[in-house]
């Protein structure tokens, strides 16, 4: 009896430690799932803390233009309280003195002002509001652009990584044969064991560079686990997509410039801004002049001796400032300095863009050479190996040959994956230079 609680004690300790591995399995599992390019590009943008900033800052300016707004609505006052006096206040007339208020009173009023005209002042200010929340808008899609843009170019560093690895560890393969392939031959006499240290020498280097591949890929897995704002050492795998090429714009300079003048954010942002500072500027001028409204209201105080103890009011007013030390003057001739200060910038900033959009063409055209004249190169270095392989079994071929042709296929490999994914990474960078969306493109 005793041996049986004992078996099924053990049996249910033994079931959680099965339920706790097996978690633990798929946990790892789930972190090590395929990443596509497209779902990475979701949660980048949804993830990102810096893009989390500019959206809080998105925020804020739209709530600058509800405030900007309400200079154009009614204001509403309302006040009313109670009043204690130490003597009931009075008024002499000849030997008599007459109460002419209480001496505990209640009192209230509402009042509503409307400015009517005040040469566009408010109504420009809101504009100019609306303008800057438009110029944000923009800034928001500049950085998801931006933080896109950096994850596709390590996401593309990762592939490119992984494939150099991969030649590394073909390269070590082929030697390891051939170093069994001597040894079979030095055994038989064939060969003398100067080609068994030449190819020992070999490997050893060989498998220095595969730990440096290695390395490469786990700093740049790290890079991109920081941008997923993940653990640096989480386990990530990534879909290559050698055989996907976005939709590039026309590799025509003219039109290129032209597409990146239309779509690049940073010029929308400058010419938001410009526009807000002309209208900031109409709404300052409007200091030289008079502002009209209108006041309503209605008072109450608690008094028998007032024959109307409340009172309803209408007024049409007109106020203007006459002088305030030249304040006005001043702030436009600051707002016309900044609106030069811009104008220059966007210059600049054209300048720039052109200059970015021309360097990433011409980068692309150089990798779109390299792509051609290396692709060619891995076959044929493929075949010179299995001919000095062939040679070197029948024994009319040189162990140094064989090395040779090891390497020049490793280097023939190695151009090839370089060239491949410069050409994808300068692909996106022409997309990104001028003004498309990199979440749209990838999609």
């Amino acid at each position: 009896m005793i041996y049986a609680e004992h078996k099924t004690v053990i049996t249910k300790i033994l079931m959680i430690l099965l339920i706790m591995i097996l978690s633990v399995a798929f946990d790892s599992l789930a972190f090590s799932e395929l990443l596509t390019l497209p779902e990475g590009l979701r949660l980048v943008t949804e993830n990102n803390r810096l893009l989390k900033i500019t959206r809080y800052e998105e925020k804020i300016s739209e709530a600058d233009t509800l405030i900007a707004k309400a200079r154009m609505l009614p204001e509403i006052n309302a006040s009313g309280g109670y009043t204690s006096l130490a003597q009931q206040p009075g008024a002499i007339f000849g030997i008599q003195q007459v109460p002419v208020s209480e001496k505990n009173f209640l009192f209230f009023s509402l009042s509503v002002q409307q400015t009517l005209y005040d040469f566009k002042g408010n109504a420009s200010r809101f504009e100019a509001s609306k303008k800057l929340l438009n110029a944000k808008k923009f800034d928001t899609a500049r950085i998801r652009n931006l933080v896109a843009i950096d994850f596709v170019l390590v996401y593309l560093d990762l592939l490119e990584s992984e494939n150099l690895l991969k030649v590394a560890e073909k390269e070590v393969e082929r030697l390891e044969s051939h170093l069994r392939d001597a040894r079979s031959l030095y055994e038989e006499g064939v060969i003398t064991k100067n080609d068994l240290l030449q190819a020992e020498v070999k490997i050893s280097d060989a498998k220095q560079r595969l730990l440096t591949a290695r390395n490469l890929r786990a700093v740049t897995a790290s890079r991109l686990n920081s941008i997923l704002v993940r653990p640096l050492t989480l386990d990530i795998q990534v879909e290559d997509i050698r055989d996907v090429s976005p939709m590039l714009v026309e590799a025509d300079r003219e039109r290129a410039w032209e597409a990146a003048e239309k779509q690049r954010p940073e010029i929308q942002i400058a010419e938001e801004t410009l526009k807000a500072l002309d209208l900031d500027k109409a709404a300052k001028k409007s200091g030289y002049y008079p502002k009209v409204f209108l006041r309503g209201g209605y008072d109450y105080t608690e008094n028998r001796y007032q024959v109307h103890e409340g009172n309803w009011s209408v007024t049409l007013g007109m106020g203007i400032n006459l002088f305030r030390g030249g304040e006005t003057s001043a702030e436009l001739s600051k707002i016309e300095s900044e609106r030069l200060r811009l104008i220059e910038g966007k210059n600049k900033l054209l300048d720039d863009i052109r200059l970015e959009v021309e360097r990433y063409l011409l980068d692309a055209q150089t990798a779109r050479e390299r792509v051609e004249v290396t692709k060619d190169a891995v076959a044929q270095a493929e075949e010179n190996l299995r001919i000095n392989h062939m040679k070197y079994a029948e024994g009319v071929g040189t162990a140094t040959e064989v090395l040779d042709a090891v390497s020049l296929l490793t280097v023939a490999e190695t151009n090839f994956y370089r060239s491949l994914y410069d050409l994808k990474k300068a692909e996106a960078a022409v997309l990104y230079a001028t003004g498309k969306d990199i979440l749209e493109v990838y999609n």
